[in-house]
């Protein structure tokens, strides 16, 4: 039935998030066109998941609501799955060096998982978490 699944985020300027998006190694989706007013990436290794960058005043236009505040609170939690522990430390780099926050250093989390999260330069959170499920509890 779901061929792919889209999230669609509010940003203030595309070229900005457009540059951030692609230092932090996200694939771009030249389905659809790179403009500035939106623009587009693949997250994850199966291109099923599409994020799409709306320019503010756009997505308020066709979602038919105000855009969130995200220094007063938090719409989304993205979650990105990682290979390993270093890759959760790498992106975590990769998103300090484009520019955005680190609001959890990467870390160990009950014995069986680790991750951290940053703030793209939108205020949109992301989770990067790598899980060992060998090491789960039963």
């Amino acid at each position: 039935m779901t061929k792919e699944i889209w999230a669609n985020l509010p940003v203030a300027d595309i070229s900005k998030s457009v540059d951030f998006f692609t230092k932090m190694g996200f694939t771009k989706n030249d389905k659809f066109p790179f403009t500035d007013t939106m623009a587009s990436f693949f997250i994850g290794e199966k291109s099923k998941f599409v994020m799409m960058l709306f320019r503010n005043d756009i997505l308020e236009g066709f979602s038919a609501n105000k855009i969130s505040d995200t220094l007063k609170g938090t719409e989304v939690l993205f979650s990105i799955d990682a290979e390993s522990p270093a890759e959760v430390d790498e992106m975590l780099q990769k998103a300090a060096d484009a520019g955005g926050k680190i609001y959890a250093k990467g870390g160990e989390k009950d014995g069986w998982m680790y991750g951290g999260g940053f703030i793209d330069l939108d205020g949109h959170r992301w989770n990067l978490l790598h899980m060992d499920f060998s090491k789960m509890p039963k």
